[in-house]
């Protein structure tokens, strides 16, 4: 018995009808059904296009014959501009995006692409212009996405699925680089999400915030994870968070590397309760820091410690972590040594900028101080560097605590790592500096992504965006890195380069493949300091 049955492509959208047969299998004693492809649905009128015959125009060809697979037609006449959107599918398909994409957002993958291509290339432009780029331009999903498409689109991004791709990318990293790890604060118009907080805004803007942690790979220069935190958050309560969703994700031989905002008895020894590597920051006025630099104050800066490269001096010395554990299944508390290696350095320049900058806040001090317009936030510095006398008749009267302010100018051009792993000073400093890689991520994701300051009405559309968003920053970190290790830093900014490669053209015809325009030398060397082999025809 033949019926019809209509099937619409989840990659292109079109509906196609099949002619299908049931009979009776003798062997397998079940009812089966053959399908043929007999036409595509047109959209307006619903009528079935039958498609076209294997043999030559007019020949009724073989009835039984599927419809042949391979690449979906061209249907429409179209010339777009090519250039960058091959590039960034190419890097796509090297760095896995592509396929991981595909794998958790199946239905969806080329709309989330064709939205971060759009970020990437329109700079600070809402996604309300999109329907311009996209009638231009050549992209994954090849129709428009209106803005109510895109907060579906949004709004369908689900945490399983985003946990399922942070698991594919953090495999495909490198498993012997460290990991930078840092957090950021984004501002936001909107005041019914529920992590917005008013706190600690790092941008210094006066509006509630959220904060988000981001994990790079310092040899890779990629990011592959990032959480949403709540505003309030300080920098030092996400480790323990860090480290759950490291285990969640079973991610092995992990090696990380913080700034002193981290830093913390506790986050320590959970660091090494996890048996993980890591390197981090401190505050040389720690109790056991100063112990150790007051031994080698006086020898520190010899010639035997200087580093040229740097313009430093450094010094290495193997100290005993006093571990603890608390163990609350045995009602008690492990304790223990672990082998630690202290990094100190004192660089010259930063002694004069150190000595700029507290002079510059006492300064501020006695001023408020004199005049009488105390600032609450500073009545600890207040009592650490003056001594505060106040009459009837005299009014206030401020004198400076010398003893305090020597003791201040005793640390002057000192800073300190911390390591488990990395014995040799220099060594150590040179992956912390790397780690600066995080910071101008942020920049990218807040001034060349617009998301500076988010304007999102929901948790959820919030979710997704920052999702599409981190999609465009992995482009973006790809690009930036093989801009520097190319030298075009220094000839181009991100948004030259991507111009001078974004109006090469392609064609499409019905019937034909894609066909690619002229490609100028200049932009065979550009896609060749990407990494990337130029275009020449799509196969």
């Amino acid at each position: 018995m033949a019926a019809v049955v209509y099937q619409t492509s989840k990659q292109t959208g079109i509906t196609y009808a099949y002619e299908s047969l049931s009979y009776w299998d003798k062997e397998k004693k079940q009812s089966r059904a053959k399908r043929r492809c007999i036409g595509r649905v047109d959209p307006e009128t619903k009528e079935i296009i039958p498609t076209r015959k294997r043999g030559a125009a007019g020949d009724s060809g073989d009835q039984d014959n599927l419809h042949k697979r391979g690449p979906v037609p061209i249907e429409n006449a179209a010339r777009s501009f090519y250039g960058a959107a091959y590039l960034f599918d190419t890097i796509g398909e090297n760095l896995g995006i592509i396929a991981d994409l595909k794998k958790c957002f199946p239905d969806n993958y080329k709309q989330i692409l064709s939205t971060a291509y759009y970020l990437i290339m329109e700079d600070k432009n809402p996604l309300s212009r999109f329907p311009k780029w996209a009638a231009t331009h050549k992209h994954p999903y090849s129709k428009n996405i209106p803005s109510q498409r895109s907060s579906e689109l949004f709004a369908s991004i689900s945490e399983d699925a985003k946990d399922r791709f942070f698991r594919l990318q953090g495999k495909r990293r490198v498993e012997n680089e460290y990991w930078a790890y840092d957090t950021t604060s984004i501002s936001s118009y909107s005041r019914c999400l529920s992590q917005v907080r008013y706190g600690m805004n790092k941008d210094h803007d006066p509006l509630p915030q959220i904060n988000l942690a981001l994990l790079f790979g310092e040899e890779s220069n990629l990011p592959f994870y990032y959480r949403k935190l709540a505003g309030n958050i300080p920098d030092v309560k996400t480790v323990k968070n860090l480290l759950a969703d490291i285990d969640f994700f079973g991610y092995d031989k992990i090696k990380l590397v913080m700034d002193r905002g981290f830093y913390s008895e506790a986050n320590i020894n959970d660091l090494y309760q996890n048996h993980l590597k890591f390197l981090i920051a401190a505050k040389t006025s720690l109790k056991f820091v100063k112990t150790e630099l007051d031994k080698v104050r006086d020898s520190i800066r010899t010639w035997t410690n200087y580093n040229q490269k740097h313009d430093l001096y450094a010094y290495t010395t193997k100290i005993d972590w006093d571990y603890s554990q608390e163990r609350p299944y045995k009602c008690d508390t492990l304790k223990g040594k672990r082998r630690m290696y202290l990094h100190l350095y004192f660089n010259g320049e930063k002694a004069l900028e150190d000595e700029k900058n507290l002079n510059a806040l006492l300064c501020r001090l006695q001023a408020e101080l004199e005049s009488g317009k105390n600032n609450p936030e500073h009545d600890k510095l207040y009592a650490k560097y003056f001594d505060i006398k106040t009459t009837p008749v005299r009014g206030t009267k401020v004198a400076a605590r010398e003893d305090a302010i020597a003791e201040a100018r005793r640390g002057y051009g000192y800073f300190v790592l911390l390591s488990n792993e990395v014995r040799e000073a220099i060594a150590a400093l040179e992956i912390y500096r790397n780690k600066d890689l995080v910071e101008k991520a942020f920049g990218n994701l807040k001034e060349r992504l617009n998301f500076n300051r988010t304007a999102v009405s929901s948790d959820q559309s919030l979710d997704g965006k920052l999702f599409v968003e981190f999609i465009a920053l992995i482009y973006l970190s790809y690009l930036k890195k093989k801009m520097q290790d190319g030298n075009l830093s220094k000839k181009y900014t991100m948004h030259e380069l991507l111009d001078e490669i974004d109006v090469i053209e392609c064609f499409e015809h019905p019937g034909h493949e894609l066909r690619v325009g002229e490609v100028t030398k200049k932009q065979i060397e550009l896609y060749e300091a990407m990494g990337i082999a130029p275009p020449t025809s799509l196969h």
